[in-house]
């Protein structure tokens, strides 16, 4: 059986937005929960987006690093790396949680990130995120 997964990976490598966007039914509705106002429906803004990233990232490459499947669903976590067309490095990571239906993705929620080597440690971003009361001494 050839997973969507692997249909997605096997597209995004060979550059073919097409291809890609052949993998979700036209109806497709996803969903950014992280980044809420991202979220699009149907088939076209699919390959529209595709066609812009491989505009804009040179070299694009996803790697399926680990998956899963639950009945209809599909979870996927990605590595994607590139460089942009100045030649600067482009790396992304997140997850892909897919509903599938006749082997076509009708839904989809995306965790995806920009990698930010240069980002604080834990300590700074428990602080920065959660906000915890100063601590005093006794």
């Amino acid at each position: 059986m050839n997973d969507v997964l692997e249909r997605i990976r096997d597209a995004v490598n060979a550059h073919d937005p097409e291809r890609l966007a052949a993998v979700f039914a036209a109806d497709y509705r996803s969903a950014q929960p992280i980044h809420p106002n991202r979220g699009f429906d149907g088939r076209a803004q699919v390959l529209a987006n595709w066609t812009s990233v491989f505009e804009g990232v040179d070299e694009f490459r996803a790697t399926l690093v680990s998956s899963a499947a639950d009945g209809n669903t599909r979870w996927g976590e990605w590595d994607w790396r590139g460089r942009y067309t100045d030649g600067s490095p482009f790396a992304m990571r997140g997850v892909t949680i897919f509903t599938v239906r006749d082997d076509l993705i009708i839904a989809g929620r995306l965790y995806t990130e920009l990698v930010d080597e240069a980002g604080e440690d834990i300590d700074a971003a428990v602080q920065e995120l959660y906000r915890p009361p100063a601590k005093t001494s006794t």
